[in-house]
């Protein structure tokens, strides 16, 4: 099977502009493509991942990944997505995410055979009245404001600075073909008109033909975006999302969306995942377990994998040893008077963001302690409880966590 034919049996590819074109770049070709990660974080998230993957199957079939930081995209902010203008990032800001990117990218994508850049570099160079009269020119605002991004925001407000995305993203495209002779741009499917925008500037600029392709963004049945707790994003630094927090968010997906996460997010056989396809009950619960362990394997270790296995199965009754189980460790600080009530527990336990979300899951019968539903949210409990013994508090029916003294 072919690269092209693999990406679209999985369902990652979502829109082409020329998909004979691409489809023979892919299978006949040694293609240099580029994909561009904005440095707005101090670490890759889920989101991230879906890209990665495609890296690692289009690096697989020998073709050579681009790998774009904006670190000058990132000063302007891209608006996609978004119902409200991106907070302003300083350039050190900027250059230390964009770092820590490479160095997570480092664990998906074989560096040796990739190219790295920042288009800092060629965009901080840029002297505005050249731009306006060299690139400006070849973009319709009336064609522009017909894109999705923007759209969607010019009800609540769309700044002249975000305008200018479209554009500089279309200026790294026209940049990295003059520079690698890169011929295709892949990104998620929120950018189609960012990508079409490089490839028709791409036209006018010199007279070539390159081609631009999206896949698919990583959402429920439902078309709500995954990847995102009300804790926040389910991140791939083990500092900001544990190994286990990572595996349990892949263990309780929907039943409905196990099967589509495997096809797009892991390299287990096609053949085998469209085997699962009529699975049910039970037998979803494997597809689920064999989802979150592959993951957690690829984005941490094997180890962790083992280990986060091991406390899922404890606390879904497989009879295990809880000892994996996440665990928050509290002082003697921590105690008023002699005692903590259930909402700063919850929170101390990272289990929710706040006192005012806590107290909600309380009050809405979410929240148990050592088997028993909490329903006041001034319950407390005693320093001499902890010295006796540890607590498993468990948030709704499937996250649970120890506490110890």
């Amino acid at each position: 099977m072919t690269v092209f034919e693999e990406l679209k049996r999985r369902g990652l590819i979502a829109q082409m502009t020329h998909e004979d074109k691409i489809k023979d770049m892919l299978e006949n070709e040694k293609t240099t493509f580029y994909i561009g990660f904005d440095a707005t974080a101090n670490s890759l998230h889920v989101g991230h991942f879906l890209q990665l993957i495609v890296i690692q199957h289009m690096q697989r079939a020998g073709h050579t990944p681009i790998l774009l930081l904006g670190t000058g995209t990132t000063m302007v902010g891209d608006p996609t997505g978004k119902t409200d203008m991106r907070p302003m990032l300083t350039k050190e800001q900027i250059n230390y995410n964009a770092d820590c990117f490479v160095q997570q990218m480092s664990k998906f994508v074989d560096m040796d055979n990739a190219i790295v850049v920042h288009n800092g570099d060629w965009l901080c160079e840029l002297k505005y009245l050249e731009m306006l009269r060299d690139v400006g020119a070849c973009f319709s605002v009336n064609k522009m404001l017909t894109a999705e991004c923007f759209k969607s925001r010019l009800a609540v407000g769309l700044s002249f600075i975000e305008f200018n995305y479209m554009i500089m993203q279309s200026y790294d495209f026209l940049h990295l073909y003059r520079t690698h002779n890169c011929r295709l741009e892949l990104g998620g499917d929120d950018q189609w008109s960012n990508i079409l925008g490089g490839v028709d500037l791409v036209r006018r600029k010199e007279q070539a033909e390159v081609c631009g392709m999206t896949f698919t963004l990583l959402t429920t049945k439902e078309g709500k975006k995954m990847g995102k707790t009300e804790n926040g994003a389910i991140w791939l630094n083990p500092e900001k999302t544990t190994p286990y927090g990572f595996f349990q968010y892949w263990r309780n997906v929907d039943d409905a969306d196990v099967i589509n996460c495997l096809k797009l997010l892991t390299f287990v056989p096609i053949e085998e995942i469209e085997a699962m396809e009529s699975w049910q009950g039970s037998e979803l619960n494997k597809a689920k377990e064999l989802l979150a362990y592959e993951l957690t394997k690829m984005v941490h270790s094997k180890e962790d994998a083992d280990k986060a296995l091991e406390a899922a199965r404890a606390v879904f009754g497989a009879g295990a040893h809880s000892q994996n189980m996440p665990t928050t460790q509290l002082s003697a600080d921590d105690f008023t008077g002699g005692s903590i009530t259930v909402i700063d527990l919850l929170v101390k336990a990272g289990l929710t963001p706040s006192k005012a979300e806590a107290r909600r899951l309380v009050q809405q019968g979410g929240i148990s302690v050592d088997d028993a539903k909490v329903s006041d949210p001034m319950t407390a409990f005693s320093i001499s409880e902890f010295e006796k013994n540890h607590k498993i508090i468990k948030k709704g029916k499937k996250v649970f966590h120890k506490i110890i003294l």
